[in-house]
């Protein structure tokens, strides 16, 4: 063997011999590292917080009412005193978008998160104790799931009238199948690990194992299927608004808006464009975001 092969290691050099090159990180810091790398889903971030700071501060800083009504201003285009326009009866068009934003994000962002929370509860328990009860609860859901969502918030809302939690109660109604068969689906993976089974040995209730050991460990799926469900949310909300079944005067939304955005369109298009700009750049904004945080809290990803 050639001596020439090998040198001997000098002090400085052994003090780097098992020094830790790549910081602790946790879970949550892995994932927030990666997804500000991902400059699409970090762009629609911004956008949402833009839109919800403006939702916020605009209604509160405006010195003109959202209601308040001018005969001389009715129709007038985007200018600098009124920045959107108005609309016919002269509101500001300014005021009311962003009036409208509080409307509807919170519409959509609340009965996501309860259609979320109702999908995590059933479908837990489904995947969890199996059988009989599996079965049971999975016939439902193929028979809920075969009703055609718009078609049940239609008829929730005809029965309950207008209104914002009419509206909420119409969305959540059969919202939260999705949200169930996903975690169903997650459980029946995760009921047979070392972890679980440690945890029944140890006389573990079964509410714990299901609310401490399976359902955090599919959060990242949970997330991710709110973050794609409040779109939708916020387009049937817009949907029903513009047919006249969700949010009435003297309320405003951006379906609302829009719908009387569209009795202008020939000699008002901006009414019709500007709500329809927010409600679709929201829409993707989310679905941006939502696709970035499937691909950051996926640890097979983590490099």
């Amino acid at each position: 063997m050639n001596r020439e092969l090998f040198l001997p290691l000098s002090r400085e050099d052994g003090d780097t011999v098992g020094r830790v090159v790549r910081p602790s990180l946790s879970y949550w810091q892995d994932a927030w590292i990666r997804l500000r790398k991902n400059k699409i889903a970090s762009l629609g971030l911004c956008i949402l917080i833009f839109y919800i700071i403006m939702a916020i501060f605009v209604p509160l800083l405006s010195v003109t009412d959202y209601r308040a009504i001018d005969d001389t201003q009715i129709d007038a285009p985007p200018s600098a005193e009124h920045w959107f326009g108005t609309d016919t009866l002269g509101r500001d068009m300014w005021t009311r978008i962003w009036v409208g934003a509080r409307v509807s994000l919170s519409i959509g962002i609340l009965a996501a998160s309860i259609n979320a929370v109702i999908g995590v509860v059933i479908g837990g328990i489904s995947g969890y104790f199996g059988g009989r009860l599996d079965m049971a609860i999975m016939r439902l859901l193929d028979v809920v799931s075969g009703i055609p969502y718009l078609i049940v918030a239609i008829l929730v809302m005809v029965m309950l009238g207008e209104g914002i939690a009419p509206l909420i109660v119409a969305m959540i109604a059969i919202g939260w199948v999705g949200s169930a068969r996903l975690v169903r689906g997650q459980v029946l993976q995760l009921k047979n690990q070392e972890y679980v089974l440690a945890a029944r040995k140890l006389g573990a209730s079964h509410a714990r194992i299901i609310f401490r050991h399976l359902i955090p460990n599919t959060i990242g799926l949970i997330l991710t299927n709110v973050t794609m469900a409040v779109p939708y949310s916020i387009f049937t909300e817009a949907f029903l608004s513009y047919i006249g079944l969700g949010i009435q005067p003297p309320g405003v939304s951006w379906g609302l808006l829009a719908r009387y955005g569209a009795q202008s369109f020939r000699f008002a298009p901006w009414q019709l464009f500007i709500p329809s700009f927010f409600i679709g750049t929201t829409m993707l904004s989310l679905y941006l975001l939502g696709d970035g945080l499937r691909d950051a809290l996926d640890p097979k990803l983590r490099s």
